[in-house]
């Protein structure tokens, strides 16, 4: 019962992080090698929407406790489409926006 309370109080965007710990996305790396990704938060800013990844197997000069900022749009086929972040202002804010609503979700603040 304590579980279905964290997730009531958790905001909107992160309730599938207390609920399924295996949200896997896979995409294609730029040699076309595929790589599996479990989705941490999907975070709004600014108008677009942004999912923080963190890949399954560690890649190559990434430590276990990092994750890559993709920004998420919707493709003609109707598709998500996942693009790496590159600016590093943006990838700050994305990151200071999931700290503040994961540390509002576990106070208790809405």
């Amino acid at each position: 019962m304590a579980d279905e309370e964290k997730v009531k109080d958790l905001p909107e965007s992160m309730e599938h992080m207390e609920e399924d710990d295996d949200d896997v996305v896979t995409l294609l790396s730029a040699n076309g090698e595929e790589v599996d990704f479990v989705e941490i938060a999907g975070i709004a800013y600014k108008g677009s929407f942004y999912a923080i990844l963190q890949p399954v197997e560690l890649l190559e000069g990434m430590d276990d406790d990092e994750a890559l900022v993709f920004k998420v749009t919707r493709g003609k086929d109707g598709e998500d489409k996942f693009e790496i972040e590159l600016d590093d202002s943006v990838i700050d804010a994305v990151f200071a926006e999931y700290n503040k609503l994961y540390e509002d979700a576990h106070n208790g603040n809405k």
